[in-house]
């Protein structure tokens, strides 16, 4: 029998990117199989029994398809700034984009595969199927999706994941090739590549960008309205923010609401469930966990100036 993955330890800091096998750091869970030893090109697998839990994931460095195996819960999710509410149960599957930050929260005991496909494999893909050259491929927000395809696909990489028979190596990237081109006709949009430029924020789309946060902290903030309010597309607006800020959409939108949260429990009396309103955090308990992780204090301690 194939030795299961061991779990790695948690890194010193909160990293940019993380790969597929430092996932349990950030959502734990018993991997049941895994695929990390055959020899994939593009194509990974995991599948997971978990607990309920209520996590925080760093941006993967690849796409990700969750296919719920067993159990039922309540599922939320954030992804753009956007809260999801649904359920989730086998046979529905989950979709998350590379270098994206994630919220995740259900209640109830699961078994999931994960599916994990390189931009590479994708990009590679989009090229081919469209005839000029693809350099960003993003996934749309799919929470609880239905789809027989992906099912059987997902299906199939975990038995292959599962029994490593002989030629598996060729099947697995097969499938992926199959599974990645249904994605892009179905779930994806395409930036294609063009000449390099040196692209930075002008000083007057980074003025109108934090005006617009400060003003709607309290409200969902989407990275669709960021890139209205910049005046240029989602995945430019992406490209935007790391090359004059260094960071992401979602990112700075939470390190607004933490700067502001700090500012009226240092400065007022207002109630933590009103700090946290004011702010746009999900609800007390939500900003308690990402204060204390970026500012290493509690609500309760920075009101107290500690």
């Amino acid at each position: 029998m194939r030795a299961l993955p061991s779990i790695p330890a948690p890194p010193a800091r909160r990293p940019e990117r993380i790969g597929y096998a430092d996932l349990p750091v950030w959502v734990p869970g018993e991997i049941l199989c895994a695929s990390d030893d055959l020899h994939w090109q593009g194509v990974s697998q995991r599948t997971y029994r978990y607990r309920g839990q209520d996590v925080e994931i760093p941006p993967l460095d690849c796409f990700l398809i969750v296919q719920y195996e067993d159990g039922f819960t309540p599922m939320r999710r954030q992804f753009d700034g956007r809260w999801t509410r649904t359920s989730c149960a086998a046979g529905l599957f989950s979709l998350m984009t590379e270098s994206a930050d994630s919220h995740w929260h259900w209640t109830e005991d699961i078994v999931v595969s994960h599916v994990y496909l390189t931009n590479d494999l994708l990009c590679r893909l989009a090229s081919e199927m469209e005839g000029r050259p693809v350099d960003e491929v993003r996934l749309h927000d799919v929470l609880s999706g239905a789809d027989p395809i992906v099912t059987q696909m997902t299906h199939l990489l975990r038995q292959e994941a599962t029994t490593a028979s002989v030629g598996c190596s060729l099947y697995a990237e097969a499938l992926s090739t199959q599974l990645g081109i249904h994605l892009l006709r179905h779930y994806a949009a395409f930036r294609f590549k063009q000449a390099p430029r040196d692209e930075r924020l002008h000083p007057v789309q980074a003025r109108r960008l934090q005006e617009y946060v400060d003003a709607h902290l309290c409200e969902p903030i989407s990275l669709e309205q960021l890139a209205r309010v910049a005046g240029v597309g989602v995945c430019a607006l992406g490209r935007l923010l790391r090359s004059s800020w260094g960071t992401t959409a979602h990112r700075y939108v939470i390190d607004r609401r933490v700067e502001r949260a700090r500012q009226l429990l240092h400065h007022g009396n207002l109630p933590l469930k009103a700090v946290a309103a004011a702010t746009g955090f999900a609800d007390q308990a939500h900003m308690t966990r990402t204060l204390k992780a970026r500012l290493g204090r509690t609500p309760g301690e920075l009101r107290r100036g500690h």
